[in-house]
């Protein structure tokens, strides 16, 4: 037998996928270690952040929030060092200089100000923007003492720092400036707007150099350093480069994001685009409209690590440049970061080993994780509307394949090396709800509707080498339910499917024709999931009526029902070779039971929402279940559990016997500390007891006691509690009471329990 048939007690969990991002402002440090795991959460005044950024050393966090109030945040301790307030509405951008010893903050209050970090007191007070100042940047070289700031009012504003004056006023943009940036040689300052262009200016007399038009809305320009990997790239594709620099006057390469999703490189002179992205990598919800589809920023990583984007979707791509085999440029996406969920709807292990989880969440594109890291691999785009289901197997050749139902009526077949759609699924008159492969010779697809339809897709035409999508036949159709199907399973032979229904019922149908074998009726709700035993002749449906009930398939009689569950059933899978299963539900509990006695083994409450999806790995029978916005991974823990147990045990005895010869050879400093550590009241009564026996007993107990920690002392105070409502220990009880006094001061005793425990111990004595 193998260890995934051994009988389940315990799986331990840790949520792999979490909401981090949800717009507005962010900051990256130097570390390229990002997954999409929560290291640690900063609580702030519980307002929205408007602006944050790192200091250089990456030991301090700047934010400010809608309180109008900027912290300085030690990310060692996560403690807040101090805060003040400086303008009188929300801070809008915010940056550090290259030393770290001062920070610009510019507001919605039109104002620009400098704040010495260590004193954090007001260094400079800059007035003069007509609009919220948008943008606020350092001149990169620490020789340059002057301060960028850009505005809505179609302003940029150059401060002098040792002057305190403004140097000059540009305008040359007619609406919102988004972002700066300042060449490499600093003498050169680009500012990026919403009036799709992106002007350059010499900083040697504050003149106008130059317009590039983009013809997109810009958020974001940056200047790409001559040394770096992607200027590299660029300057074999530049077929002005070389003539220019022979002339003495080197380009200026520069990057820009906006509303179009692409990112697109240009040369300062001639103001031409080097390099566009084909196609963007940005996702976007079909009820969103297209300008939203776009990049919010872009950052150029420390350390040659590439480019960072931000989407509109709060989504986080990692690009690296490459030279590809015909010697062009490319930018090849390698990682990418989901901010944000939303609702997780349906997901399933993915590939040989089970090393991807696909998910479908409340958009029509389907994410795949690599669970390693948990970053998104890719993207499965091509339905018009939400996904709503999904299902995977390998092939009998090997290939791997998913299937999914949306929205948009319609069932797609997708390849998960290549990535792309290999057949679509066209006749369903409403939402796809539910899709299962084939169990054993994997040619075929069940899908379910809102239509009340139930469909059989042939997977006979499918070329396995190919990439090119075909469209599926349907070889059954059947009008199966009164309401919406929820959920379809295949029996592990082939000869079955069963379909759940919003009308409270399960059919069982023989394959391959949809004949009606039998009607499973006793719910008193929808039935939102079915699943065929692997080995029994049985199915287990999971219903909105709270409870789970195993039916035979035989005469379709209710063999067993399960109930715990305190709000709707949504998922029920089969684990340990169908003698026991996993159900998650509308309470947000995930529940192991075992079938044979209907005992509800385990539960866990590790979501705070409902738990819509389950998926349950066919070989290494690893779970994931997705709550909310929430994914989290669950492993059988019951081996290393019965091992830990095994250990403590063995570590007891070894404790006892030690405690044992403590006792035996009058080191009772030592045998209280190991009483204590066993966790052995009535044990260190009797050390205490024979402690007040000896000749100077205060000494022996004083000496006893300064040996405690304070979680020690605490629970010595609730013994002391027990053993004073006892006539026969309440004598020990007062004694040890008053040695404690005696070499602990009030605030120590304090510091270890509280004021309302002392007066219950008070009215007690």
């Amino acid at each position: 037998m193998t260890s995934t048939a051994s009988f389940k007690k315990n799986y331990r969990s840790v949520p792999i996928l979490q909401n981090f991002y949800t717009g507005g402002p962010f900051t990256v440090s130097s570390d390229d270690s990002s997954n999409a795991s929560i290291k640690s959460t900063i609580e702030g005044d519980s307002l929205k952040v408007t602006a944050l950024v790192l200091s250089p050393d990456d030991k301090y966090l700047f934010t400010a929030s809608h309180s109008k109030q900027i912290m300085v945040w030690d990310l060692s301790t996560l403690k807040c060092l101090r805060s003040w307030k400086g303008h009188e509405g929300p801070v809008m951008s915010m940056t550090c200089d290259s030393s770290g010893g001062l920070l610009a903050t510019a507001g919605s209050d039109r104002k620009v100000l400098v704040w010495d970090i260590d004193g954090g007191y007001c260094t400079h007070y800059f007035k003069g923007h007509k609009g919220v100042v948008t943008s606020i940047m350092f001149h990169p070289d620490p020789d340059h003492l002057l301060l960028f700031s850009g505005s809505d009012d179609a302003t940029v504003r150059v401060w002098d720092l040792v002057s305190k004056k403004c140097l000059a006023v540009l305008e040359k943009h007619f609406s919102t400036v988004t972002s700066l940036a300042v060449s490499e040689n600093g003498w050169t300052l680009l500012s990026a707007g919403r009036d799709k262009i992106v002007n350059l200016w010499d900083l040697r007399n504050y003149e106008f150099k130059l317009t590039v038009p983009t013809y997109e809305v810009l958020e974001a320009v940056r200047a790409i350093p001559p040394e770096s990997p992607l200027a590299a790239c660029l300057g074999s594709n530049d077929k002005h480069s070389g003539k220019k620099q022979k002339l003495g006057s080197p380009p200026i390469y520069f990057l820009t994001v906006g509303e179009r999703g692409v990112v697109r490189i240009w040369n300062s002179e001639g103001g031409t685009c080097l390099f566009e992205q084909k196609a963007s990598d940005a996702t976007v919800t079909s009820d969103k409209d297209d300008a939203e589809r776009g990049f919010t920023a872009v950052v150029m990583l420390p350390l040659d690590q590439g480019l960072l984007c931000v989407t509109n979707d709060e989504q986080f791509l990692f690009y690296s440049p490459i030279q590809s085999p015909e010697n062009t440029f490319e930018l090849k996406l390698r990682k990418r970061l989901v901010g944000n969920n939303e609702e997780i709807i349906d997901m399933k292990f993915l590939g040989d080993e089970e090393q991807f989880l696909a998910v479908a969440t409340n958009i029509e594109q389907v994410q795949v994780y690599d669970l390693a890291s948990m970053s998104c691999s890719y993207v499965l785009a091509g339905h018009t509307a939400t996904v709503l289901s999904l299902d995977t197997c390998v092939s009998s050749s090997g290939r791997t394949l998913l299937v999914t139902g949306s929205k948009d009526n319609n069932v797609r077949l997708w390849d998960q090396e290549g990535h792309c759609c290999i057949g679509v699924g066209t006749g369903h008159l409403g939402a796809v709800g539910a899709v299962a492969f084939s169990k054993k010779k994997k040619n075929f697809i069940v899908s379910g509707s809102s239509d009340h339809t139930l469909k059989v897709w042939s997977l006979d035409g499918l070329m396995e080498d190919g990439n090119l999508a075909i469209n599926l036949k349907a070889k059954a159709v059947v009008a199966a339910h009164d309401k919406d199907i929820n959920s379809v399973a295949v029996a592990p032979n082939d000869s079955y499917v069963c379909s759940g229904s919003e009308d409270r019922t399960a059919c069982v149908w023989r394959l391959p024709d949809l004949v009606s074998v039998v009607v499973l009726r006793g719910h008193k709700k929808g039935i939102w999931s079915v699943e065929f035993s692997p080995v029994d002749q049985c199915v287990i449906t999971a219903s909105g009526d709270k409870t789970i009930k195993l039916w035979a398939i035989s005469d379709g009689s209710c063999l067993k029902t399960f109930e715990g569950h305190t709000a709707s059933v949504l998922r029920a899978s089969f684990v340990t070779r169908g003698t026991q299963f996993v159900s998650c539900g509308a309470d947000g509990l995930v529940k192991l039971w075992a079938v044979r006695t209907n005992e509800c083994i385990a539960t866990y409450d590790q979501h705070e929402n409902k738990v819509w999806a389950l998926a349950v790995g066919k070989k290494t029978e690893m779970l994931a279940t997705g709550g909310g916005d929430t994914v989290n991974l669950w492993h059988d823990s019951t081996a290393a559990d019965k091992e830990e147990e095994f250990r403590r045990e063995e570590e007891g005895v070894l404790k006892g016997q030690e405690l044992e010869n403590a006792v035996s050879d009058a080191d009772y400093a030592r045998a209280i500390r190991v009483a204590f550590e066993l966790r052995r009241p009535h044990k260190l009564f009797n050390i205490f007891s024979d402690l007040c026996r000896k000749v100077h007993a205060d000494v022996q107990v004083d000496k006893a006691l300064h040996t405690l920690q304070k979680e020690q002392i605490h629970l010595l105070f609730e013994y002391v509690r027990e053993w004073n409502t006892k006539p026969k220990l309440c004598h020990i009880a007062q004694f040890v009471l008053f040695r404690v006094f005696n070499i602990l001061s009030p605030l120590e005793i304090l510091e270890v329990t509280s004021v309302i425990f002392f007066f219950k111990l008070y009215l007690q004595i």
